[in-house]
């Protein structure tokens, strides 16, 4: 019989890019990444556990944004192309290698990888979205929501109607894609502010994640700490991030990723190989690019990239295996020593970034493969469970009021307000009251019904924690800058033509070919007082 539990939650999540008015746009394969590195990988984890009878659990968020893109057409046709490319480079790589070994031998593990890749996207028809539902419907996954574009709600509460509608519609977009609606909500950088539980509870959520120091600091203090969900007075549950086993997995200077033995990210063939062999592979103006295909592992700490040496996926497996049995052997004392001392079942949450498996490192997803096969054949100290189920099975918790808190840098709201991005939140909140304006009108026509509709996702879009969060990082600064400022001058022409009675149609239906998430969005969501 278990004596605790371990809660693994991913978060699923990348802002919408999407460029029909393009050819090629560099942002868009961050999605073609995720999918060949993270998301396919992921479904193919999933698959083994289950053909081999283990009934394993973990709770994923996914988010509207992400969704959207994975059953987009024109995407799903972008990354045909992007994996045909891989495919092709990869084969090239092969036969210009006869003469290295090695290298030889990573291109034809590439080869083999984008062949396994290619075949799992055509057996769920190009659509991901339909694979991970296949785990929702068997319960092995517990799929979740966020904010409909990500927002970062406690710089909108001055705005309610704005929180609101980013609950909402992520709600209504959940359940017109998974069938049901979600239970729970992966709140946007784990951002809480007090009094949105109340919008939590009245869109039907059951629970939501936090950072550690956001349950640390309720009141009154919670007895059980971060091993224990709390009840806020509205009655949905917040659960608190373990900082020990995240760090275990999240650090690079301390956790498992910074092994020599794993793949090095930063040293790419699209930097290195000959200009004019590699060309084909790049962006079509001629600038380099990563293609995803890495012959070096990480080497001794401080080792610099001219000096990395090559990369072995046998030995990495391997390495992946031994920190998994690390990570279980560390779960099993802490559980049993948590136990002891709050002599009650205690829950271990530890949440990471989807992308961090596989893209971020390469060997993440084989960790958590021999993960979930060791916590089910060797040992019965804590059982991996959805966040739902727990909450089912143990109904009774302690009612607190939870602090204002976020995951990042920290722990407040300064890397999403600071020197780098503070100059769009004037404009977003005058954005915000425009819309809350705009959601009081009843449409006239077909016309004007599109347009108030169109103003409500470019908003929304505009108001992506994402945009804040490069300007901070300083790495496509120039995108983030161009997408917020187009989303912004979207809604103010959108604004400008229905308070003048002068919708322009076929600017209004090009905006909603390039802008067209959220299809059955309803604007008076903005209404709510």
């Amino acid at each position: 019989m278990a004596i605790g539990y371990v809660a693994l939650v991913l978060h699923a999540h990348l802002p919408f890019v999407r460029h029909p008015e393009s050819d090629y746009v560099l942002e868009e394969e961050w999605l073609f990444e995720a999918i060949t590195e993270t998301y396919i990988p992921l479904l193919h984890v999933f698959e083994g556990l289950k053909r081999d009878g283990i009934d394993f659990k973990i709770t994923m968020s996914m988010t509207p944004t992400l969704v959207s893109m994975l059953r987009d057409p024109l995407l799903q046709e972008r990354y045909e192309r992007h994996l045909s490319l891989l495919e092709e480079l990869a084969k090239k790589e092969v036969e210009h290698n006869q003469h290295n070994g090695h290298i030889r031998y990573l291109a034809q593990h590439y080869v083999q990888e984008f062949s396994t890749i290619r075949q799992t996207w055509i057996h769920y028809e190009r659509d991901l979205v339909k694979g991970f539902k296949k785990f929702l419907d068997s319960n092995n996954l517990e799929i979740i929501t966020c904010g409909a574009t990500h927002g970062y709600f406690p710089l909108m509460k001055m705005y309610p109607q704005a929180v609101w509608a980013q609950i909402r519609v992520a709600c209504e977009h959940y359940e017109q894609n998974f069938g049901c609606p979600p239970k729970g909500i992966w709140l946007p950088e784990c951002a809480y502010y007090e009094g949105m539980e109340e919008m939590l509870a009245d869109a039907g959520l059951r629970y939501f994640m936090m950072d550690s120091h956001g349950i640390l600091y309720a009141r009154p203090r919670p007895r059980f700490g971060t091993y224990a969900p709390i009840y806020t007075e509205t009655g949905v549950a917040a659960f608190g991030r373990d900082h020990e086993s995240s760090q275990q997995v999240w650090s690079s200077e301390v956790g498992y990723p910074g092994d020599p033995v794993y793949r090095e990210f930063y040293k790419d063939l699209g930097w290195e190989a000959d200009y004019n062999y590699i060309k084909p592979y790049i962006m079509p103006h001629g600038k380099r690019k990563n293609t995803g295909i890495k012959y070096h592992k990480i080497t001794d700490r401080g080792t610099g990239l001219g000096e990395k040496q090559l990369y072995d996926p046998y030995w990495a497996k391997d390495k992946a295996a031994e920190h998994a049995g690390n990570f279980m052997f560390n779960r099993q004392q802490q559980v049993k020593h948590l136990a002891a001392i709050i002599e009650r079942s205690p829950i271990v949450v530890s949440p990471y970034d989807a992308e961090l498996f596989g893209h971020w490192w390469y060997e993440g997803l084989w960790f958590l493969d021999v993960l979930l096969r060791k916590s089910w054949y060797d040992q019965n100290t804590y059982e991996m469970t959805h966040l739902a189920d727990y909450l089912r099975n143990h109904p009774i918790q302690q009612v607190c009021k939870p602090s204002q808190s976020s995951w990042g840098y920290q722990g407040f709201h300064e890397y999403w307000l600071n020197e780098t991005n503070t100059w769009i939140y004037p404009h977003l909140h005058k954005a915000t009251e425009r819309m809350i304006e705009l959601s009081k009108l009843e449409a006239t026509d077909e016309l004007e019904w599109k347009a108030l509709n169109q103003a409500a996702r470019e908003l929304l879009l505009a108001q992506s924690s994402d945009w804040a969060f490069i300007m901070r990082t300083e790495t496509m600064v120039p995108y983030a800058v161009r997408r917020t400022r187009s989303h912004l001058m979207r809604f103010n022409k959108l604004y400008d033509d229905i308070k003048l009675g002068k919708i322009d149609a076929g600017w209004l239906e090009k905006v909603e070919e390039i802008d067209n998430i959220f299809p059955k969005i309803n604007y008076r969501v903005y209404r709510r007082v």
